[in-house]
């Protein structure tokens, strides 16, 4: 086994209590994340990777950061945000049950631990600032450059409501008896 995310682990294997820590940088291989935010194929990401040996296996734990790419989901301005995951998964040793990661030929592959833990935290609906007012729906322009103060439409349902609270009122209709 070899790759960027392949770390040995023979020293370790099955001497409970042993430990090996591990500081890389491995560029992202593939684009990750299908949303409007996504990590970019080629992006530096920085691991802290801790292999720790238990009777079941190896206990993997650590962080991951890297930077994501997209767009504003209100305003649509072009984003670029830092992301840090802690992720922490057990390899098993080999054995008659399928477990969801396995130790194999003595290394573990961090690969989908790290790719999944990433893309599981990344924003479903990402914003530029947190109060981004978004863009206005009539004219599409950033709320925060339109000029003047915006008014929301009318929808003509209630127009005829509108009107009454414009016009003056009635000679005596809401007047209290002390004005009469």
């Amino acid at each position: 086994m070899n790759g960027p995310f392949v770390l040995p682990a023979r020293e370790i294997v099955r001497r409970p209590g042993d430990m090996r820590e591990h500081a890389l940088t491995i560029p992202v291989p593939e684009r990750w994340g299908e949303g409007v935010v996504s990590v970019a194929a080629g992006s530096e990401l920085a691991l802290d990777v801790r292999l720790e040996s238990v009777h079941e296996g190896i206990l993997v734990s650590g962080t991951a950061r890297t930077t994501y790419e997209g767009e504003c989901s209100r305003c649509l301005r072009e984003i670029t945000q830092p992301v840090e995951v802690e992720f922490q998964e057990l390899f098993e040793y080999p054995g008659d049950e399928t477990p969801d990661f396995e130790l194999q030929d003595d290394h573990v592959d961090l690969e989908t631990l790290v790719r999944d833990a990433i893309v599981l935290s990344l924003p479903f609906q990402p914003v530029c600032r947190p109060d981004c007012p978004g863009l206005d729906p009539v004219t599409g322009e950033e709320l925060t450059e339109s000029p003047g103060v915006a008014q929301d439409p009318i929808d003509p349902r209630w127009a005829a409501l509108r009107e009454l609270t414009e016009t003056d009122p009635a000679h005596g209709v809401g007047q209290s008896r002390e004005e009469s």
